[in-house]
């Protein structure tokens, strides 16, 4: 991400917002800017852990993520274990660019896997399956393989 005054930033996802159709309030710019910061996919319940104290009750966290997600600003993710997770989209990819998570089965962390690049082969088994629209790794964290 480019070095942007915090006005710069406010103006840029105004309009980001804006131009998704949706009106740009201040819980949906604080929403985020919140999710500019993170390194991978958050619960609603992470989310609302840091925004609530900023005066943004749970419930209207949740709806922005819901309205963010509907209006293809931010993705909604379930990586197996039953919770949503949301993180930005990149306004400059298509809407069908994915990448491949990792998740720790002992401490539930998530990680993105941005440079894992995945090909399916094109073989006539793979096209009678369907279009892999995402892929989830699942193992053990470098942090919990050491512990």
């Amino acid at each position: 991400m480019k070095n942007l005054s915090q006005a710069e930033e406010i103006d840029e996802i105004r309009t980001l917002v804006r131009n998704s159709g949706l009106r740009s309030t201040a819980a949906r710019i604080t929403v985020i800017q919140f999710l500019r910061q993170a390194s991978s996919p958050l619960t609603h319940a992470e989310i609302a852990e840091d925004l609530t104290p900023m005066g943004f009750d749970k419930a209207t966290v949740y709806r922005n993520l819901i309205d963010l997600a509907e209006a293809g600003l931010v993705k909604r993710t379930e990586l197996g274990d039953h919770a949503w997770r949301f993180e930005l989209r990149d306004p400059n990819e298509p809407e069908d660019a994915e990448h491949p998570h990792f998740v720790c089965t002992e401490c539930g962390s998530v990680s993105c896997l941005h440079d894992v690049e995945f090909k399916t082969p094109s073989n006539k088994h793979w096209s009678q399956v369907g279009k892999v629209t995402e892929i989830l790794l699942k193992g053990i964290c470098s942090e919990c393989d050491e512990a």
